[in-house]
């Protein structure tokens, strides 16, 4: 009789603890798991119950106290928070994949080369549009002209994007369209001119003149477009992009296709500026819902620094009878800020040059007076005087860089700064030390969408061919932990999502990617080959 009762009290033992193990959907076991909490503590373990994480730590004891429907075992496979792009244009990657790809063209022939191709497999379209040029690559970097173009279409509408959006390249086809002259002017932006005619190149607030008489796409045709963006954007790690600048109308169709499950990253949208977007969302305010986050307005100071755009202190080295222009005046730039400040919503302005740069650090500051938590933030921060930089930490306003800029633009940004300015471009180190803190984005489809390429332009300040050998002025590179940051829980406070998601922790959403390699501890010159082998957002797998 002993032993039968001992055998029971055994069993009702064992049932008390299995029935007191909590319920779990997924427990994830056998990894290295970069949590990037405020300790940047390494795991081997998670458990996910309805979309977020409930428990992080140790294999074993997570096994003692929760049991799940599913259990992955990943054989020691590095996992990290997903990845997360603060600065990229979500809608207009869908837009650019239904163009002619003109990245990496060698030669403005190479270039024509395309676009023939791609008229061939479209030979319906109404307009040729193409994004990716830059004079910059060619071995006559001068801005092209409209000769060639015309000479290859001179029945179909040509409209060229230039690799950073700054400028457009069109034929006389669409001049005539558009109805552009040499009288043709806009503030903010130029219509180049040569021996008294249009070149067929238009720079920053120009290209307007141009887009107006562009057919745009339809809701349906946008909807197909954020769908194949999506698909690019998870198979890369990615579980939160941003839209840096668009209409309520385009906010209010991501939002519902997030709500109808068409769509499933999450998106941090800026709001273009424009008095009636402006009107709508001040009279609206910040939402937030669990995938979107709309709280902010992209503003624009100036242009870019390839196309001459970017407001320079001093004339450009190179082209010393311009030193760019402001895309808005100081007063309305006053203006919009002082709405901003006075509202709920984060100004977030678009600063290639120094005087740009040096303009909005000093708007800011009026407002911001001192530390504070607005989190504004300066777009690209990409060539600021050094009396300049202690005013991120002075006024906490975040910079906004994207790493791979520096390595895209250093064959030419000396040219353009001269020896001693280019020393305060692309200066990620120091502008870090200011906060504590810098948000790492990519700007696609103006740069590559992975994110791991902006890591590795990060870290080793190097480009896809590892050049140069020792790293383009490594004195402003930064260490792995702060570039892993960068693109994760920095990136999400930067957007308000910091209590949401980037990191993995305890009550958060379960944002994750898996690779193939770990990046904080491969050679750099393996950091672009490393591979995604899964993405999960909200503890699904979409990749």
């Amino acid at each position: 009789m002993i032993r039968p009762l001992l055998l029971i009290t055994a069993s009702f033992l064992f049932l008390s603890a299995c029935s007191s193990k909590q319920k779990a959907d997924l427990f994830v076991r056998n990894a290295r798991v970069y949590t990037a909490d405020s300790s940047f503590s390494v795991a081997d373990a998670f458990v996910i119950k309805d979309g977020k994480f409930l428990a992080v730590g140790a294999a074993k004891t997570l096994a003692d106290q929760y049991d799940a429907d599913s259990t992955a075992d990943l054989g020691g496979q590095p996992v990290y928070p997903g990845f997360y792009d603060p600065h990229s244009h979500f809608l207009g990657l869908g837009q650019v994949l239904n163009q002619a790809d003109l990245v990496g063209a060698a030669s403005y022939d190479e270039v024509i080369e395309r676009l023939k191709s791609f008229h061939q497999q479209h030979p319906d379209v109404m307009w040729l549009t193409g994004r990716g040029w830059d004079q910059n690559d060619w071995p006559d970097k001068t801005f092209p002209t409209k000769e060639k173009l015309d000479a290859a279409f001179p029945n179909v509408p040509v409209a060229l994007m230039r690799v950073d959006g700054h400028a457009l390249l069109v034929n006389s086809k669409t001049l005539r369209l558009a109805k552009v002259t040499t009288s043709s002017k806009l503030p903010g932006g130029e219509v180049v001119v040569k021996n008294g005619q249009p070149t067929g190149v238009l720079v920053d607030n120009a290209m307007q003149l141009i887009k107006r008489v562009i057919p745009q796409p339809t809701d349906a045709d946008k909807v197909k477009m954020l769908q194949a963006a999506e698909k690019v954007c998870v198979s890369l790690g990615l579980t939160t992009i941003s839209d840096a600048g668009i209409s309520p109308d385009e906010i209010n169709l991501i939002d519902s296709l997030h709500k109808a499950n068409k769509l499933k990253i999450r998106d941090y949208a800026m709001v273009s500026l424009g008095e009636p977007n402006l009107n709508y969302f001040l009279k609206r305010g910040p939402f937030q819902t669990d995938r979107l986050t709309v709280r902010s307005f992209k503003l624009y100071a100036d242009g870019a620094l390839g196309s001459r755009g970017a407001c320079l202190r001093r004339p450009y080295t190179d082209r010393p009878e311009t030193g760019g222009f402001l895309l808005l005046s100081p007063g309305e730039l006053e203006r919009v800020t002082k709405l901003l400040h006075a509202s709920g919503f984060q100004a977030n302005t678009h600063c290639i040059g120094d005087s740009a740069n040096h303009l909005m650090l000093d708007l800011y500051g009026k407002l911001l007076k001192g530390r504070n938590d607005r989190r504004w933030r300066i777009e690209h921060a990409q060539v600021v005087s050094p009396e300049d930089v202690q005013k991120f930490g002075q006024y906490s306003i975040i910079p906004s860089v994207q790493p791979t800029h520096a390595t895209s633009d250093m064959y030419w940004a000396a040219e353009r700064l001269g020896p001693i300015r280019v020393k305060g471009a692309y200066a990620f180190k120091d502008l870090l030390k200011q906060n504590g803190m810098i948000a790492f984005g990519s700007d696609f489809p103006v740069e590559a969408v992975n994110p791991l390429f902006g890591f590795h332009a990060a870290v080793a300040r190097q480009d896809a061919k590892n050049f140069p050998a020792g790293g383009y002025q490594m004195e402003n590179a930064v260490d792995r932990k702060s570039a892993l940051l960068a693109m994760t829980r920095w990136a999400a406070y930067a957007c308000f999502d910091d209590q949401l998601r980037g990191s993995i922790a305890a009550g958060k959403q379960a944002d994750f990617v898996i690779l193939d390699r770990d990046i904080m501890q491969v050679p750099n010159p393996q950091l672009r080959d490393t591979k995604v082998k899964q993405t999960w957002i909200g503890g699904e797998r979409v990749y």
